[in-house]
């Protein structure tokens, strides 16, 4: 009798989800042969292939497709039966503040996990600007904040990760007017780290788009009116980066830190921000 291990499942609906081996990896703290092995004992088992190449990307295949919203519905039965027995019952509300980039990218399906675990943890989630959520006139808002730290060795926001930056869209192969940009307004850490490396560089350019929501600056990167800096696990899937560009200046590194405020509901808040910290390490 074959039994499907859901650990193969769970590497299956990661890699969709975050769109790629290598993000998956960094999520579930496996190397991306690990993945990659995963994915191939999961096919030998089923006697499926469950991707097929789209230019440089891996996506699912027909047998994929069909496999996913089950694996899914496994996991989360796997999940809650371990709940279930567990003696540990957590309650309680948590006002959680994120980037807005994170809140589209990968916090939602983080969420989504800690909810069918928690059922009885009350979550509230806003999305921000980092500079706005860690603003002093936010301080009693939220609970625990996701936010990104310049400084990388900030003793007062210590990062439990860093990621680099990357360039996202198409960027130009060759310089031959000033590089066209697409930010959030100012105050965003990923708006000032491309406008200081362009001028470091001598490059010229020019802001034609300004939009605080990853939606509005995905949209105007789909269109071609520019390019981004994004922190690489929050480039959408649809979207190209280059973190080595042989025309734009490289980048460097943000950190990503998770900041406790609250005192309420302390069990709480240290269980979403282990979670938090685990999945995303």
């Amino acid at each position: 009798m074959k039994n499907i291990p859901t650990d193969s499942l769970r590497t299956l609906v990661t890699v969709v989800e975050v769109g790629g081996f290598a993000k998956a990896g960094e999520l579930l703290g496996l190397s991306q042969p690990a993945v990659s092995l995963q994915i191939k004992r999961l096919e030998e088992l089923l006697g499926r292939k469950l991707f097929k190449k789209q230019g440089q990307r891996q996506i699912l295949n027909h047998q994929g497709e069909q496999l996913l919203p089950l694996a899914k519905q496994m996991l989360k039965d796997n999940d809650a039966i371990l709940q279930l027995f567990s003696n540990e019952t957590i309650t309680g509300k948590v006002r959680l503040g994120i980037p807005s980039e994170f809140a589209a990218s990968i916090l939602p399906a983080i969420i989504g996990d800690f909810v069918s675990l928690y059922p009885d943890v009350s979550l509230e989630v806003k999305s921000e600007l980092s500079k706005q959520l860690m603003h002093v006139s936010n301080r009693d808002e939220f609970d625990l904040v996701l936010t990104l730290v310049e400084q990388l060795d900030n003793p007062h926001y210590p990062s439990f990760l860093q990621d680099d930056l990357v360039w996202v869209g198409n960027t130009p192969t060759k310089l031959t007017e000033p590089v066209t940009l697409v930010v959030a307004p100012q105050g965003c850490i990923y708006r000032r780290r491309a406008i200081e490396a362009l001028e470091q560089a001598g490059v010229p350019w020019r802001i034609v788009y300004t939009n605080a929501d990853l939606t509005g600056l995905t949209a105007a990167i789909k269109e071609q009116l520019g390019v981004t800096v994004l922190a690489r696990k929050t480039v959408p899937e649809e979207l190209p980066y280059t973190a080595n560009s042989d025309v734009l200046p490289a980048l460097g590194q943000v950190g990503i830190s998770l900041i406790k405020r609250g005192q309420e509901s302390l069990q709480a808040i240290d269980k979403l921000a282990e979670f938090i910290t685990l999945r995303l390490s």
